[in-house]
């Protein structure tokens, strides 16, 4: 079987794995264009993680609205026609609405969000990074966001564990699994050139990244 051409790259994982680092290197690297999540840009995030119970729907349903927004703009303009690399997968929306929403809220979310799925062109390749609790709370850390500082490790225990069982079960595009606790496309060039060079081998269904040297 031959590799597949990946033209729209989508990358994910759970909060701090490096979603957006790793979709700039790529982007500069294939010569792509980057889609990235202006996360900081949804009004309620703040609060959100200041009190979860009370502003989930708010913040779920603002970025489910933005991420459609996203997408419909890259069809619009036929941008397409050039290589993307995202940092995030449009799928991820329901996955943190599992965690966030009670079942009153993820009722109505349920009524929406398929109406605007259907709508949302699917990448050819998703890159789902990996880490360990540990390894995300320290790096979560070190970029210093205010509005993380509170996040409880509770919370992204459950994130961790809805992520992983979702891209158990996921069989829409071929899928690349890594795990990213112990290595570091940003700052050793040697992980990023090994990535890629399984980006370029990579073949239908899904695959699990070894590390160069294991």
């Amino acid at each position: 079987m031959s590799p597949l051409i990946h033209h729209y790259i989508a990358v994910e994982g759970p909060i701090g794995v490096g979603k957006t680092s790793l979709a700039e290197l790529l982007a500069g690297r294939l010569g792509a264009r980057s889609l990235l999540e202006a996360a900081e840009e949804n009004p309620f995030l703040k609060e959100f993680y200041g009190d979860m119970r009370r502003y989930a729907f708010q913040t779920q349903l603002y970025f489910l609205l933005n991420r459609y927004r996203q997408q419909q703009e890259l069809l619009q303009t036929h941008l397409f026609r050039q290589r993307l690399i995202s940092d995030y997968l449009f799928a991820k929306d329901r996955i943190f609405a599992y965690v966030t929403l009670d079942d009153n809220e993820l009722a109505l979310y349920e009524k929406l969000a398929p109406l605007l799925e259907v709508r949302v062109p699917k990448p050819d390749l998703v890159i789902y990074l990996q880490a360990d609790v540990e390894t995300l709370l320290r790096r979560i850390g070190q970029r210093g966001k205010p509005y993380e500082a509170h996040l409880e490790r509770l919370y992204l225990e459950d994130v961790v564990a809805a992520y992983n069982h979702f891209f158990f079960h996921y069989t829409e595009t071929p899928l690349l699994v890594v795990n990213t606790s112990e290595i570091d496309f940003v700052k050793r060039k040697e992980d990023l050139d090994d990535l890629i060079r399984q980006l370029e081998e990579m073949k239908a269904g899904t695959q699990y990244y070894v590390p160069l040297g294991s």
